[in-house]
């Protein structure tokens, strides 16, 4: 019988914290948002920091703290099937499409980024040094992924798919290879929920949204990571560069495409922004219909905020501002799961599920 999930604050916590455990299903470097194993609380999907030093871990069935039990089912999800499989051409499903949490299918479809020089590039993202590393290959073609896909529903029992990407030159900042993508994966897969992932489309080709949702797209991210340009110039220099008044059309669009609560953003504590105005734009955002995504910033190895020493928030500051955002989500009926597809669906990275939304 599967449990409620973890009390938020110790959700918090071990998201901060971290867990010592052996996490066969695990990830370092990439877009984000940490180097994480992959485990089930209660039986929800989690992604926490790897941290030999925490006094949290994972023995026997359960959670313990220091030893003791908290009385909560955990255990490290298992190594999916599909990743020792290899396509027709011979590159290996593992570096094409990783599973997240215990039931998502998650790729970047374009392993590189047009603002990944360092004097533009995010803070908290080394999207290109796990391909650097060879983890991973730098453009998946629709139909490697609709192969991968299909074995991953198949053998391991995935129920959804996220397709992100690196921003690309062109206006539509990758949107129209995510839907040429998602087209291959729901003609392999029939019913399988898609969420696709990009920047704002430029002003003039807005209509890439449309044919995201026309590919077969369950949900959109469109991320911003901050609503403070102060943050966005110091944190993120090349993406800042696209103004908010861009987002708020994207935004607007998607949710007019898409609907409400199908179109969500990423919005990262622990960047300097005034928690009380980080609650305040979170909630003006559900409720044009985008769902806030709250996500603790965490140290992520080849990122420049690693090299400078920046440290993961406060649990207390996460803690405080996951309440109240999941508070306001839960006055206006919304909930990350009925996304449908996607980051807030499997809730794997946040604590907003934990408190309720």
């Amino acid at each position: 019988m599967t449990q409620a999930p973890a009390r938020a604050s110790t959700r918090v916590d071990v998201a901060i914290i971290g867990v010592r455990v052996d996490a066969p299903v695990s990830r370092r470097a990439g877009a984000g948002p940490s180097d994480d194993g992959h485990v089930l609380l209660g039986g929800h999907g989690a992604a926490l920091p790897l941290n030999p030093d925490s006094p949290y871990s994972i023995s026997g069935g359960r959670l313990l703290l220091d030893g003791a039990d908290l009385g909560l089912e955990a255990e490290a999800i298992a190594r999916p099937r599909f990743y020792d499989l290899t396509t027709a051409d011979g590159v290996p499903y593992e570096k094409l499409a990783r599973l997240h949490g215990k039931d998502v299918l998650a790729t970047t479809v374009v392993q590189t980024c047009i603002r990944y020089a360092e004097a533009d590039r995010c803070r908290f993202c080394a999207i290109e040094a796990s391909l650097a590393a060879g983890a991973t290959t730098a453009v998946k073609t629709p139909a490697q992924l609709a192969e991968v896909a299909e074995a991953a529903v198949r053998l391991d029992g995935v129920r959804q798919m996220v397709l992100t990407t690196g921003t690309t030159n062109g206006r539509d900042r990758g949107a129209r290879h995510l839907a040429r993508c998602v087209r291959a994966v729901t003609a392999a897969v029939p019913g399988l929920p898609v969420q696709v992932q990009c920047e704002p489309p430029a002003p003039e080709d807005l209509d890439a949204i449309t044919e995201l949702k026309d590919a077969g797209a369950t949900a959109i991210g469109i991320h911003v990571e901050s609503l403070d340009d102060a943050v966005r110039a110091r944190w993120m220099p090349g993406k800042a560069t696209v103004p908010m008044s861009q987002y708020d059309a994207a935004w607007d669009e998607a949710v007019r495409v898409f609907g409400r609560n199908r179109v969500s953003t990423y919005l990262l504590v622990g960047l300097g922004e005034d928690p009380d105005e980080l609650v305040a734009g979170a909630l003006r955002l559900a409720g044009r219909g985008v769902y806030p995504f709250v996500v603790p910033y965490r140290p992520l190895a080849g990122t420049l905020a690693v090299a400078d020493g920046v440290r993961a928030p406060d649990p207390a500051v996460l803690h405080d501002i996951t309440e109240r955002v999941a508070a306001g989500l839960r006055r206006l009926d919304m909930r990350g799961a009925d996304q449908g597809a996607g980051c807030a669906a499997c809730g794997a990275c946040s604590a907003l599920q934990a408190a309720g939304a």
